[in-house]
């Protein structure tokens, strides 16, 4: 399976695509611009000095997402739009992980406060704009901060987070997230059910600021 990360230059994407390689997967580093891509997976492969070397490539994001199996969008919520109308004709019947929080500083605001949207959630949103694509949106990977991702000599200590409406993908989403050391997949529910995870990023940033920490995390407990 090969996953394309669109907007892979980022930290998030970044911080996936290091930890998805490190565990083996195919990965399919997507940015507006070649040269960011390759300049990233450079960095990529210098952190990691192994056989995981031939498991990360460099690409359009329109060629992440055309070779992608699974495509996971890592970009900011003022670029998420412009972002999956670039890549939507790629997306026919295929996974779309959608990784955005829609936060106050998309408007010049606080990264610790939530921007409503008119669809309900930014996956939700994707869902709506692909909606003739046979695409099958899965929400994830919005509570797992990119310090934790990049600091590779540790486990994750934070709960994946998924929502979708069809099961299978989201089983597929949950399977890929459990890769990653330390990371438990927790099945949430519908796509609507995004509307409440999302949420829970600006409240982990906020915990990180007031405790001068980068590394806050969610785990549920009781399953």
């Amino acid at each position: 399976m090969k996953v394309a990360i669109i907007g892979g230059t980022g930290d998030q994407g970044f911080g996936l695509a290091l930890r998805l390689a490190s565990a083996g997967e195919k990965v399919l580093l997507g940015s507006r611009d070649i040269k960011k891509a390759e300049n990233t997976t450079n960095v990529i492969h210098n952190m990691l000095k192994g056989e995981e070397l031939e498991c990360i490539q460099a690409m359009t994001n329109e060629d992440a997402a055309s070779e992608g199996d699974v495509v996971i969008l890592t970009v900011p919520l003022q670029a998420q739009k412009i972002t999956l109308n670039s890549i939507k004709d790629h997306l026919n019947g295929k996974i779309l992980v959608d990784a955005t929080v829609p936060l106050e500083t998309c408007l010049g605001g606080s990264s610790t406060r939530y921007v409503d949207l008119w669809e309900g959630s930014a996956a939700e949103r994707s869902a709506e704009m692909l909606k003739d694509k046979e695409t099958r949106v899965v929400s994830a990977f919005n509570n797992i901060s990119a310090s934790s991702l990049t600091n590779i000599k540790e486990e994750i200590k934070c709960d994946c987070l998924i929502s979708g409406d069809d099961v299978e993908s989201k089983e597929i989403v949950m399977a890929l997230a459990e890769k990653i050391p330390g990371v438990r997949a927790i099945d949430c529910g519908p796509l609507e059910n995004a509307r409440i995870v999302e949420k829970i990023t600006p409240l982990l940033i906020n915990l990180n600021i007031r405790n001068k920490i980068r590394l806050a995390g969610i785990r549920i407990t009781g399953l």
